[in-house]
């Protein structure tokens, strides 16, 4: 149910995640099938041929772009003979490198947790540094049981500290709101620039770099405008927020909700889109589908395209056709920032 190019887009964005999490992509395999096998999503054959592939390119992993139930992750190992792990495994992963905050470390743990919970199988994962000892062992139980008891406990554990998380978030917001300041969240697809925009307009030094998912942890700073006309400055906050991408895993929604309450916070929003992706109208549609499902009605939202430098003209004049309202930009090159603050201060005023 999807065309070729989605899938292909799908792929590609696949290969991105895998040489952000640092694998290298060896081989990319396809299968059209009416619907997926219940036990190894593929047919048996091409079970087979992935499994010589591995052994002919020396693979140690096989990723497979959709969700992968804990039996067909244990099937498809078992007949391929090396480690299967789905795209949302991938996703974790990088999170887990680029957390750098106790706050963005605590979140990826407890996503990480959700999603292993029901794919504990007994392959005898060692949990003993999470707890154990007196009281956990009840007369004939597993050890299976008692990991799964364990990452409970944790899991509930990291669920309180996400939110005392929430609420020194929420104190810091009302500081913010008691000195009358209008806020505004920056949100887009990941790898949109928002970053290198928030360190273009307040010379912030934000971590930046060409990977998904290069900054996970929110940053808010002071942004002074002032109008040419009347001389008036206006003081914004400009937050720059986890990067979005399709499909994002439940898990790290849930997880990230102290980072994604600052969007439903703000007074407006700043969506920025890379308008030299192949894919920039499905991501601007990926988005949108994330905030529809936020439980706050969030502000009025300004649409800015990004990377103005590389941009093919036929994409550039859809875009204006399509978004007649939309700034066009380039935050590494510092083009149509003039523009972007006098619609922030319309946008807040």
């Amino acid at each position: 149910d999807m065309s070729d190019r989605q899938f292909e887009d799908g792929l590609r964005e696949l290969e991105r995640l895998v040489d952000t999490a640092g694998g290298k992509v060896l081989q990319v395999t396809r299968q059209k099938r009416d619907h997926p096998h219940p036990q190894t999503v593929i047919g048996s054959g091409k079970v087979a041929e992935i499994a010589l592939q591995v052994q002919t390119s020396g693979a140690n992993l096989v990723v497979f772009n959709r969700d992968l139930s804990p039996a067909q992750i244990r099937n498809l190992e078992n007949q391929i003979g090396v480690r299967v792990v789905d795209r949302t495994e991938v996703i974790l992963d990088i999170f887990a490198q680029r957390a750098q905050s106790q706050a963005g470390k605590l979140q990826v743990e407890l996503a990480q947790l959700e999603y292993t919970l029901p794919r504990l199988t007994g392959r005898g994962l060692a949990m003993s540094r999470l707890g154990g000892g007196i009281g956990t062992r009840g007369p004939g139980e597993t050890k299976l049981e008692t990991e799964r008891r364990t990452i409970q406990r944790r899991l509930s554990r990291l669920q309180d500290e996400v939110d005392q998380l929430q609420a020194h978030r929420s104190r810091l917001r009302k500081q913010r709101q008691k000195q009358d300041v209008a806020s505004v969240a920056i949100v887009g697809y990941t790898n949109a620039g928002k970053s290198t925009l928030i360190n273009a307009l307040t010379a912030a030094e934000v971590y930046t770099a060409d990977q998904l998912f290069a900054t996970l942890d929110p940053t808010t700073r002071r942004l002074t405008i002032t109008d040419p006309l009347t001389q008036v400055s206006h003081t914004l906050l400009l937050t720059d927020t986890v990067g979005f991408i399709h499909e994002l895993p439940p898990s790290l929604v849930d997880a990230f909700r102290a980072t994604l309450e600052e969007v439903t916070e703000a007074e407006a929003l700043l969506h920025l889109v890379d308008l030299s992706h192949p894919a920039w109208e499905s991501q601007i549609a990926s988005v949108l589908k994330i905030l529809s499902e936020m439980p706050i009605q969030t502000g009025p939202m300004l649409m800015v395209f990004n990377k103005l430098d590389q941009v093919k003209s036929d994409d550039l004049e859809i875009a204006k056709e399509k978004y007649p309202q939309a700034v066009f930009i380039s935050a590494i090159r510092r083009l149509g920032l003039e523009t972007l603050k006098q619609k922030l201060i319309d946008l807040t005023a």
